[in-house]
């Protein structure tokens, strides 16, 4: 239990780090986000090849994880844009409202009824987004691309929820990181019409801080939490990836010192979409809720 502890942690620290890195590689979102895929696909091609862990995807499934995959690739692009417009804190405060929406649109994909408790915890996380946005209108930009990825967060959770206990999640992993590449790939030349001086080659640390991002905050944090969800609770497992955006935040204060940039506004409005992540939280945790499939929904990365 102990190791199993160690493990999940160390994985949330590692999705942590991917704000900070974000800030640090010198390259643009969108240019950002196709090397991400692009190696985290390559390394999960070896690892699926090394273990003889090919599994078959049915094509009903693969138009889905394709989609998925789609709606993953956008939403880092929002990410991360969020993070050069902005910076790393506010754009994890931001993405910490995912579980909100995913509560909202869950009922709207599965045709059931809302919760009105839900609709309340999703005002008050918006209220909180709404608080940021007021005392750091100079980062407006950046605020509503950390919703616009909140939201397509939610979206591609609930997608994957169809078939997240059908595959393998290492599997998923691979299909949905390349075919978010091809539509990357496929959308760069609007990209580079709108911005043709942008840099396209990594220079310097970016090829390290790049694999950095791919194979330790995708691929080996995903590895420690399957492994760590064999043998902890949905309770720990969901209260666990749910520090992520904290973890980040206090990395980014370390790092960039960026509690420097920020005013009271950002704190009081941090606290609120905390808040309603956490009572959300334990709305949601249910005796014989399985620790595997939360991660498995989020395909394990951020």
């Amino acid at each position: 239990m102990k190791k199993a502890l160690i493990q999940i942690h160390l994985a949330v620290l590692l999705w942590g780090f991917t704000g900070v890195l974000g800030r640090a590689i010198l390259l643009d979102a969108p240019v950002l986000v196709w090397y991400r895929m692009l190696l985290t696909a390559v390394f999960m091609a070896v690892i699926l090849f090394y273990r003889k862990q090919w599994v078959r995807i049915a094509p009903r499934d693969m138009v889905q994880l394709a989609l998925v995959g789609c709606l993953m690739g956008l939403h880092w692009v929002a990410f991360y844009g969020s993070i050069k417009y902005a910076n790393a804190s506010i754009a994890l405060v931001c993405l910490s409202t995912a579980s909100v929406f995913t509560s909202l649109l869950d009922p709207l994909v599965n045709k059931s009824r809302h919760d009105k408790i839900e609709i309340l915890l999703g005002l008050l996380a918006l209220s909180g987004v709404y608080f940021i946005y007021q005392f750091q209108q100079f980062y407006g930009l950046g605020i509503v691309f950390g919703v616009i990825a909140a939201i397509l967060s939610s979206v591609f959770t609930v997608l994957n929820k169809r078939i997240a206990s059908k595959y393998p999640a290492r599997t998923m992993v691979f299909y949905e990181m390349g075919t978010g590449w091809i539509l990357i790939t496929l959308l760069m030349p609007l990209y580079m019409n709108y911005k043709p001086e942008a840099a396209l080659i990594p220079a310097g640390w970016d090829w390290i801080l790049l694999v950095i991002l791919s194979l330790c905050c995708t691929v080996w944090a995903q590895s420690l939490a399957l492994n760590a969800l064999k043998h902890i609770s949905s309770f720990t497992a969901t209260l666990s990836v749910n520090l992520e955006p904290v973890y980040g935040i206090l990395l980014a204060f370390l790092l960039f010192q960026e509690n420097k940039e920020l005013h009271g506004g950002f704190f009081l409005g941090m606290g609120l979409i905390l808040l309603s992540v956490i009572l959300q939280m334990i709305r949601l945790l249910k005796p014989g809720l399985t620790a595997t499939g939360f991660v498995k929904e989020k395909s394990g990365i951020d």
